[in-house]
């Protein structure tokens, strides 16, 4: 994902993925905002969501753990979500792809959220329930480029019918392993 990130730098309107979306970066000119601001934020969010997931905040780590906590709650709430749910409105693939980006980013934001106000009531099994939820959500980014990669590599699907496909499998499965884990309270 990093490495995806750094092909924006420095931000061109004609690079990666953007070049796919010239019609959004030509008739909408706030879409590049947007653009960056998700692509800037959520390589954070994702760093800061690995960390607060993996360091436990026990006696040792709990510093740590609220710090990255914060990074990733804020940069999420205020950006990266926000950001994701306007571009959900300009994904490729069709309707149902748009419904599926849109509806990821509106659950990614509620999840975090709820996560925050669980732990402003110090309600620690659930805060970290909600958390669990929305990282599943946040690391969609990662699991649609490996689907994207599986479906190309052995069915060789039409570009915009892959992006229909992999707008749910980014973040379907994940929410749902995600729950099957909380319930059997594995995680």
């Amino acid at each position: 994902m990093l490495k995806l990130t750094l092909e924006y730098i420095p931000t061109k309107a004609d690079v990666s993925f953007l070049m796919i979306k010239q019609t959004e970066v030509n008739t909408h000119p706030e879409y590049l905002y947007f653009f960056y601001t998700h692509v800037y934020s959520s390589i954070f969010v994702l760093l800061s969501g690995f960390i607060s997931v993996f360091v436990k905040p026990n006696r040792y780590f709990k510093n740590l753990h609220r710090f990255f906590g914060k990074i990733y709650v804020i940069l999420l709430l205020l950006l990266a979500a926000p950001s994701g749910i306007y571009m959900g409105f300009y994904a490729n693939g069709g309707f149902l792809a748009k419904i599926s980006f849109l509806i990821l980013g509106i659950f990614w934001w509620l999840t975090t959220y709820k996560a925050y106000l669980e732990i402003k009531k110090k309600n620690f099994e659930n805060h970290k329930k909600w958390m669990y939820r929305s990282f599943a959500l946040a690391v969609s980014a990662i699991t649609l480029r490996v689907w994207k990669v599986v479906l190309v590599y052995f069915f060789h699907p039409n570009p915009m019918d892959v992006y229909e496909i992999i707008a749910w499998l980014g973040w379907v499965p994940n929410i749902i392993l995600t729950e099957i884990l909380i319930r059997k309270k594995i995680i």
